[in-house]
């Protein structure tokens, strides 16, 4: 037998390659499926089973492909109801794999169809539980993804998880592995812990929601509490995965357009598509095209695109480092971006050599801004979480969490130079380019964030520890 977590850190996901004596079970799969493909062929095995533990809101699964170049069943749990076919497992269910059996456990609170798959090994022993959102490790998934579709508030599901969680895992043996699909990072859940294996007896210890003595009215209060609200883009990957979607390889071909400046200032022109700037945020500052969007590949890409543009098929022009241009596409596909219509050719290098008109942002040191303040107040604005500005943050600095830009606009100066900072110069960048496509220009960027203004000796709050928060 063979089980290989499969993780991807910006998406803070984990798939599952489980093998067999030659049978092959993916659960959860990525959008882009070769891999698995590679994988099962390397093993001299063939792929007999997708399981889907739930329709995910955060990414769009591989699962409609997978079937499709395999003719492997894609499983579901009860009560699913997507328009292509699939076996509809019944609870206690059985598969047979190879030498070992995986079991369907019902386990609806995150949604409704939400569905643990218990594996058992050669010798019918419980092993590892591959729970989905149902159980993370710290934590446990959010019951309020489902509202709509179940007809249900958040707390009668999260009532429904306190069940499934009580009568279906917790009896299971303490050296059961678990296998969660998501880690800290995720937006599915609001405690995660940064480890992405754990036994089921350590998350009895440590995961709050499997406290022993814990009443239902309090599972209810605890999950609930603090919810913030879902990123818009969630309902439109949740239909992608009933529903189905484009071939990965047809998104590439359209997406790959490489476009001269005279070519891409035309498409942009012409369209209403939004240029996507991918590179560092250091080179973003020093030069892009007027009016790009700044959401680097090499922080965390994907939940921030569906975050913060939304709408999956907004036509998006790519200006991304030279020979990264299909790596950008594809994790725009992961979470169900498809409209990508090309990119520029030479990287902006080749946009600027052109001699066309380009863009810059302000940006200054922490060291250089203490120096030039002299104790001056002036406006600034901390796009962290809340979390994270409330266990500690610069005196009079305003909470501007990026995550919710939108809704703070009225709040930036109009004339008066203002500066903006994140914790490290990542999330700061992405506002800042925001803000001046909406032709707020009189705006800062501290470079390095916050990290490098506790070196600088800024006045700050006394740290609280997040956890007690």
């Amino acid at each position: 037998m063979k089980i290989e977590q499969i993780y991807t850190g910006c998406l803070a996901q984990g798939a599952y390659y489980i093998e067999s004596n030659g049978e092959v079970a993916i659960i959860d799969p990525l959008r882009e499926v070769e891999p698995y493909l590679k994988r099962a062929k390397a093993d001299n095995a063939s792929i007999k089973y997708i399981f889907e533990t739930h329709f995910h809101a955060d990414f769009v699964s591989g699962h409609v492909t997978l079937s499709k170049e395999t003719g492997a069943p894609i499983v579901y749990g009860p009560s699913a109801n997507p328009t292509f076919e699939a076996i509809i497992a019944k609870d206690g269910q059985e598969f047979k794999l190879g030498e070992i059996t995986i079991k369907a456990l019902h386990t609806p609170g995150h949604t409704m169809e939400s569905t643990t798959y218990l594996l058992r090994d050669d010798k019918g022993k419980d092993y590892a539980i591959f729970s989905g959102d149902t159980l993370f490790l710290g934590d446990v998934g959010r019951p309020d993804l489902a509202q709509k579709a179940a007809n249900m508030t958040q707390e009668d599901l999260a009532g429904l998880l306190f069940d499934s969680l009580r009568n279906k895992i917790m009896p299971l043996s303490d050296d059961v592995v678990v296998y969660p699909a998501h880690g800290a990072g995720s937006a599915c859940g609001k405690n995660m812990m940064k480890e992405t294996v754990d036994t089921l007896g350590n998350q009895k210890k440590m995961n709050y929601a499997l406290r022993a003595n814990m009443t239902k009215e309090e599972f209810v209060k605890e999950v609930t509490e603090g919810l913030l609200p879902p990123p818009k883009y969630f309902p439109l990957n949740v239909k992608m995965n009933k529903e189905g979607y484009e071939d990965i390889g047809e998104i590439l071909e359209r997406g790959t357009t490489a476009l001269s400046p005279d070519e891409f200032e035309e498409a942009a022109n012409a369209t209403d598509a939004i240029i996507l700037d991918v590179r560092h945020q250091d080179d973003f500052v020093q030069g892009y095209v007027p009016r790009s969007i700044f959401i680097g590949l090499d922080g965390s890409f994907a939940p921030w695109v569906g975050a913060l543009i939304a709408d999956t098929k907004q036509p998006i022009l790519l200006v991304t480092p030279e020979g990264r241009e299909e790596e950008a596409i594809i994790r725009l596909s992961r979470v169900g971006f498809d409209a990508t219509v090309g990119y520029l050719k030479g990287s902006f290098k080749a946009w600027k050599a052109s001699g066309k008109e380009y863009d810059t942002i302000t940006s200054i040191a922490a060291k250089d801004l203490k120096d030039t303040l002299n104790n001056k107040v002036v406006p600034v604005f901390d796009v962290r979480k809340e979390s994270e500005y409330l266990s500690e943050h610069m005196a009079n600095a305003n909470n501007t969490p990026l995550d919710f830009l939108n809704d703070h606009m009225a709040e930036f100066p109009k004339e008066d130079t203002f500066y903006l900072h994140c914790a490290g110069g990542y999330r700061s960048v992405i506002a800042a380019s925001i803000l001046k496509s909406r032709g707020i220009h009189n705006l800062v960027d501290i470079a390095g964030g916050f990290a490098e203004m506790k070196d600088s000796g800024f006045e700050l709050t006394d740290y609280v520890c997040p956890t007690t928060l």
